[in-house]
C-alpha cells in the first residue's frame, strides 16, 4: 500500500512540475523573446515580432509536452519494471 502513495505522490509531483512549466515558459519566452530579440536585436516591427514570438512560443508548448512524455513514460517502465518479480 505505502509502495502506491510514493507512486502517486511521484507521479503528481512530475505533473505539477511540468504544469508549472506549461504556463510559464511559453508566457515568459513569448514576451521576452518579442522585447528582447525580436524587438531589440534584430529590428523587426511590433507586427512582425507578435507573429516570431508566437512562433517560438508553440514551439515551446511542443518540447515541453515531449519532455512530459518522455518523463511520464520511462518513470512508467521503471515502474513496470520494478512492480515485476521473476
Amino acid at each position: 500500500y505505502f509502495r502506491n502513495e510514493g507512486s502517486l505522490t511521484s507521479t503528481l509531483r512530475t505533473l505539477l512540475f511540468f504544469t508549472a512549466l506549461m504556463i510559464t515558459l511559453p508566457i515568459g519566452l513569448y514576451f521576452s523573446s518579442k522585447a528582447y530579440i525580436f524587438e531589440g536585436t534584430l529590428g523587426m516591427s511590433n507586427r512582425d515580432s507578435y507573429f516570431y514570438a508566437a512562433i517560438v512560443a508553440v514551439v515551446t508548448v511542443h518540447v515541453v509536452l515531449a519532455l512530459f512524455v518522455y518523463v511520464a513514460w520511462s518513470e512508467g517502465t521503471r515502474q513496470w519494471r520494478e512492480g515485476k518479480q521473476d
